[in-house]
């Protein structure tokens, strides 16, 4: 996993692409590489995860020159892709780098489908004159850009595009919607005006400054392939294998692989599961907790590991350093995030960095995939439009501001609300904002973070599955905890679904008072803002009114991102 950047056109200069390598440093602390050519300039920051050799550093070139590859992420099948690609290629290196540009030269736009793995990448080719880049199924590793003066600029992080001089101004409509909807943006959309994502399953070509995007990956019809009509112990069956073999993929490593787990049932199950296999053997586990009885998960973890033996590491987040972190986090997220997860997150793959430890696995995706949220459960046409009963206070907005959001409104290609439900969070909410953060998250701390249960065939194989599968008399993620119940108590098995929690309403009424108020106190001069209303509503919560934190987290953030913006 590395950052990625580069610049095509007339307005090229090196001293910009400079200006984006260091802006996105701590991605790949391992090499910065540099290609300039004209009009032409691509970087790479590398974080060594598989062949170690300088001569799989980046950007990597076609033997016969033609092609230049930047690339971040993992392929992770790219042993079984290299084997096939031996009786016409001779490689010279162990990387999966060379793989990948050895799979375009010989499939070209093809390769892609057959890539099992997290990836952004871009290739320029010198005879063509042309840039093709392209991102993972689910938009794993993130790929921004923009255009400029006739100019395309592409990175790995918004940072890094605005670290060239481009003017930092706010999308006003995505803002408006994030306090009023909590939506964090459609797959193509920023926070900021001009700076634009690729979106998961695309691909791009830029050619004599005109873009093409195309979508590569059709997962509705990739359903459909899939035979409805499985026994259970088939289905079981078919999904652990499918699951083993995920797994034994993300093992590949040329470092050491640690795991994130909760006390939930995903990353408890899939630790379970990863101690099956040889390569999981004693692997060390990493988790957060805040010291607040209330809401830690670490009993159940520990209890886990009584039962699994793994080595564990407890990471603490104190509340005296929550906001300095913040704000460190808002400055590597660019963009809104989850709040004081978050930032404990952050914490724990610092502390993996420094044990040792540059990749880990973790549990996202399942709940997605097998049916987990309560809402599944529930027939509400507001949960299908993904509005629920506000967290939000609208009030504290202008009447101008809030004119400019927009209700989101999501796909339904299925003629089933479960499944419309579970295809929006898969591509529009859940996992796109899980992916941004946890990218964010990891890369702050130069380390990596693999997710097996997102492995494309256990996603569609699971989603294709009747609901009967998912949701049996009330027991969400069925299948699921029928594996795992040969590996896990009931305790851990039968669990219901537990929210990841903190201490987040009661530190920053409490123990963050000081700092929020003066925080919100600098969104006095913002013309998105009623400020006397903000007060009010800030005053409310702290006088008791603390069902929710989310707006005051939303608030916190705002003013967080809009200082950097002037700051710089």
């Amino acid at each position: 996993m590395c950052g990625i950047a580069g610049i095509i056109g007339g307005g090229a200069s090196q001293e910009q692409l400079e200006a984006m390598l260091q802006a996105q440093a701590h991605r790949g602390p391992d090499d910065t590489g540099r290609y300039y050519k004209e009009a032409v300039c691509l970087g790479h920051n590398r974080l060594a995860i598989i062949d170690l050799s300088v001569a799989a550093n980046q950007p990597f070139f076609s033997q016969d020159k033609r092609y230049t590859i930047v690339f971040n992420g993992e392929i992770y099948n790219y042993v079984e892709l290299k084997a096939a690609l031996e009786t016409t290629y001779s490689f010279t290196t162990n990387s999966d780098t060379e793989v990948l540009l050895a799979a375009y030269q010989e499939w070209g736009e093809a390769c892609l489908s057959k890539f099992n793995g997290m990836f952004a990448f871009a290739i320029w080719d010198a005879q063509e004159k042309q840039l093709f880049a392209a991102r993972d199924r689910f938009g794993v590793k993130p790929f921004y850009y923009t255009m400029v003066d006739n100019t395309f600029y592409f990175a790995s992080e918004i940072k890094s595009l605005f670290a060239t001089g481009i003017s930092k101004i706010p999308n006003e409509a995505v803002w408006a919607s994030y306090f009023g909807y909590g939506s964090y943006g459609m797959p193509e959309e920023t926070f900021w005006e001009d700076i634009h994502q690729l979106p998961g399953s695309h691909f791009l070509r830029y050619k004599e400054e005109a873009l093409e995007i195309h979508r590569w990956y059709d997962f509705i019809e990739e359903v459909k392939k899939y035979d409805f009509d499985l026994s259970f112990e088939t289905v079981k069956t078919r999904y652990l294998q499918l699951l083993d073999d995920s797994i034994k993929l993300r093992f590949r490593a040329d470092v050491p692989v640690g795991f994130n787990v909760s006390g939930g049932l995903d990353s408890s199950g899939l630790l379970a599961l990863v101690n099956r296999l040889d390569e999981g053997e004693n692997i060390e586990a990493f988790t957060f907790y805040t010291g607040d009885d209330r809401y830690d998960e670490l009993p159940w973890v520990e209890g886990l590991i009584a039962h699994t033996g793994n080595p564990l590491t407890k990471v603490k987040l104190e509340v005296n350093h929550l906001a300095q972190l913040a704000e460190e986090m808002t400055l590597q997220q660019d963009e809104p995030y989850g709040g004081v997860p978050t930032v404990a997150y952050g914490e724990l793959f610092k502390e993996a960095k420094a044990r040792g430890v540059k990749v880990l696995l973790d549990g996202q995706g399942m709940d997605e995939q097998w049916a987990g949220y309560d809402y599944y459960t529930k027939n509400s046409n507001s949960v299908i439009q993904g509005v629920s009963k506000s967290p939000f206070r609208t009030s504290v907005l202008s009447e101008e501001f809030f004119a400019k959001a927009e209700k989101p409104v999501y796909p339904t290609p299925f003629n089933d609300r479960v499944l419309n439900l579970q295809y929006r969070d898969l591509f529009y909410t859940k996992i796109p904002r899980a992916l941004r953060f946890n990218d964010r998250v990891s890369m702050q701390a130069s380390t990596e973070l693999r997710e097996p249960f997102l492995d494309y065939r256990l996603v569609e194989f699971a989603f294709a599955q009747p609901l009967a599968y998912k949701i049996n008399n009330g027991v969400q993620k069925y299948v699921l905890r029928s594996i795992v119940s040969e590996y896990l108590s009931d305790s851990i098995t039968y669990a219901p679904k537990r929210p990841l929690q903190t201490p987040q309403r009661e530190w920053l009424a409490e123990d963050l008072k000081e700092w929020v108020t003066q925080t919100i106190a600098e969104l006095k001069d913002s013309t998105w803002f009623d400020h006397e209303k903000l007060v009010e509503e800030w005053t409310t919560y702290v006088n008791g009114d603390q069902d929710s934190s989310f707006h005051i987290w939303q608030w916190i953030n705002t003013s967080l991102l809009l200082k950097s913006n002037k700051n710089r």
